[in-house]
Formats: C-alpha cells, structure tokens, sequence
C-alpha cells in the first residue's frame, strides 16, 4: 500500500510540473509561439497580400460552390463565392462593409453589425504582430480538451469588449479552433466555431487547408482550399464598393 501511494504521489508531482510549465507562460508568451508556430515574424511581416480558393460545402442548406478569400494588409478582406450560378461578393475596404445584392446585382454596404464582423474578420498579420496597434489584448484561460487534443486557451478581446477564443493544439501551437459570437442569416447572434486542420507550408507559412464552421454546435459550412498565393499586387480599389 505505501508503495501504490508513493506511486500515486510521484505520478501528481510530474503533473503538477507539467501544469507549472503552462502557467508559468504568460498570454504574450503564447502569442508569441503562435506566431513561431505560424512561420515567424519576418514570414508574417512579408505577407502583403493573400489569395485562399478552393471548394465549399454549406450544410445546411444543401449547396455546394466555389470560394475564394482575399485579404490586403493591414485590414482589407474580400471573399466571392460562386453557388447555383451567382456569385455572392462581401468586403471590408479598411473603412466600411459592402456587398454585392444576388438579388439586384447591386453594391450595398453592409448594417453595421455585419460590417463590424467583417471589419475583425479583415485584420491581418500585422494585428497579430502589434495588437496594441488595434487595441486588441488578450488573456491566457488556461488548457481544454477538444476533440482529443491539449489546448492552450486564449482570449482576445477587441476595444470594444468583443471577444474570440483561440484554442492553440498545445503540441505545435497552431491555432485549431475559434470561438465567437457572430450574425447568422436572420440577424441573430449565434455561437460561431470554425475547426482549422491539414496544414501544409506555402512559402514558409504554415496555412490550414480544410476549415468547418458550425453555428450553435452544428455544422454549417466545410471548406476544401486548393490554392493558397501571397503577394499578387492586389490593388486597393479591388476592395472597394463598385458604384
């Protein structure tokens, strides 16, 4: 008996040091991992632009199409997709949020709750190189299991009060999985998480190539990305509202 209890006791002190390696980082400490993780500052700084196609899935409502994601540093985001012979078009220009109506044809700009989504969703690289920048903060929360694997958890909370929580795979620092609150398709505020997997390196970055989103625990949109290219020149007036 006193050799099982000294083995439960041993067993507790080489867990303890585990748990004391994790709260000994602090939140920049794993932030800056993440970054590592990702392919380091000077990778991350000479990302200008960014072009992500590739095929999607959306669930729920049965459809399958095209995507294809833009985004120009430091906050210019564009994302077209192609379903049922349409092409469905929203941006963030760095000042405001439009699309393009499948309905009309025409460019409208966005209600401001969505151009708010949009206008996170647009930050770059260079928010998460200087958040202080954005007044972006975050917090360190700790360790979760999701779906078998070790997560570091972080909080970022945006200067408006707004938060996402990054769960970072503890064995390579990679982000695996985002949560937020986010507008669904009637204007109601849904638990949005979107589950990032197969990573491959595209030019010294290491880029998630599959991307699910579920809304409210069920899923709702899967992505397939097929190419992945930094640094085409994308103009700014390619993220402008067209008149």
């Amino acid at each position: 008996m006193r050799k099982r209890g000294l083995a439960v006791l041993a067993g507790l002190v080489l867990l303890a040091g585990v748990g004391g390696d994790l709260w000994s980082q602090t939140a920049q400490d794993v932030l800056k991992k993440m970054i590592e993780a990702q392919g380091g500052e000077k990778v991350l700084v000479g990302i200008k632009d960014s072009t992500m196609s590739g095929s999607m899935e959306m669930i729920q409502m049965g459809m399958n199409g095209a995507i294809t994601m833009y985004m120009k540093e430091p906050n210019m985001m564009r994302m077209d997709i192609e379903v049922m012979g349409m092409v469905i078009t929203q941006a963030f220009d760095g000042e405001k949020g439009w699309w393009v109506n499948p309905q009309t044809g025409a460019s409208e700009e966005l209600p401001d709750s969505q151009a708010d989504s949009l206008k996170k969703q647009a930050l770059g690289n260079d928010s998460l190189l200087h958040p202080e920048k954005y007044g972006i903060s975050y917090e360190l929360k700790g360790t979760e299991q999701v779906d078998g694997k070790d997560c570091v958890v972080l909080e970022q909370t945006f200067k408006d009060g707004n938060k996402n929580t990054i769960l970072l795979d503890s064995a390579t620092y990679l982000p695996y999985k985002t949560r937020t609150k986010a507008l669904n398709q009637m204007g109601v505020e849904a638990l949005s998480e979107t589950v990032m997997t197969d990573y491959k390196t595209v030019e010294g970055m290491q880029v998630p190539h599959a991307l699910t989103i579920y809304r409210d625990g069920q899923e709702f949109m899967k992505m397939t990305v097929t190419k992945v290219s930094f640094n085409a020149g994308l103009e700014d007036a390619f993220f402008k509202m067209s008149n």
